[in-house]
C-alpha cells in the first residue's frame, strides 16, 4: 500500500509550492489527495491560478493519511489556520505520529492549532517572528524536518521540500530515483 498525503487548498494558496510538491510526491509514489477546504468548487489560488480538490476535506477529515500537507500563500494560510476543521484534521494526525508538512506561512496552523510547540520549524520570513513568539526553535534554512514536522520557506525552496517529504515518506534511494529525471545538479 503507497504512502498517503492529504493536501489541504484553500483559497489564496500558493499554487507554486502546492502543485510542486504535490508533482514530486507522486512521482515519488505516494497516493495524493487534494482536498479543498470549502468543498470540491475550483479554488483560485494567489496567482489567479484556478485548481480543482480531488476531494472535499469535510469527507476524508476521519481518514488518517501518512502526512498532512500545508502550502503557503498568506490567504490560504490564515484560512487554514483560522479553520476547526484544520484543527481536527492536524491534531488527529499528530496525535497519531503522522507527519505534518508545511511551507512558506503555512507553519501559522503550526501555531493557531498548538501543534508541536518547541520544535525546529522554518518558513516564509514574514511569519518568523510569530513562531518563535510561540515558543518554535526558528532555523534559517531552506527545509527543516524535527521528528514528524517538516517545514521550508517559500515558493523557492518547493523543489526541495518536495525531494526531502519524498526522502522522509519513502527513503534515500527513492529520493535519488525521484531526482534523477528531474536533472537535478
Amino acid at each position: 500500500m503507497p504512502c498517503t498525503v492529504l493536501a489541504i487548498l484553500a483559497k489564496g494558496a500558493e499554487e507554486l509550492e502546492l502543485v510542486t510538491v504535490v508533482n514530486i510526491l507522486r512521482r515519488g509514489g505516494a497516493a495524493v489527495v487534494i482536498a479543498g477546504l470549502n468543498g470540491l468548487d475550483p479554488v483560485k489560488c494567489s496567482k489567479d491560478v484556478v485548481i480543482v480538490p480531488d476531494q472535499e476535506l469535510e469527507k476524508v477529515k476521519k481518514d488518517l493519511y501518512d502526512m498532512v500537507f500545508i502550502p503557503g500563500g498568506l490567504e490560504g494560510a490564515k484560512a487554514c489556520a483560522g479553520s476547526e476543521l484544520v484543527n481536527e484534521v492536524l491534531n488527529r494526525h499528530y496525535q497519531n505520529n503522522k507527519y505534518i508538512a508545511t511551507i512558506c506561512a503555512g507553519p501559522l496552523s503550526l501555531i493557531n492549532h498548538g501543534i508541536a510547540r518547541g520544535s525546529c520549524v522554518t518558513s516564509h520570513p514574514c511569519i518568523k517572528e510569530q513562531l518563535v513568539k510561540e515558543g518554535y526553535s526558528y532555523k534559517e534554512q531552506p527545509v527543516c524536518v524535527d521528528g514528524r514536522i517538516c517545514t521550508s520557506r517559500g515558493p523557492g525552496t518547493a523543489l526541495l521540500f518536495g525531494l526531502k517529504l519524498v526522502e522522509v515518506l519513502f527513503g534515500e534511494e527513492k529520493y535519488k530515483e525521484v531526482c534523477k529525471p528531474l536533472m537535478i545538479p
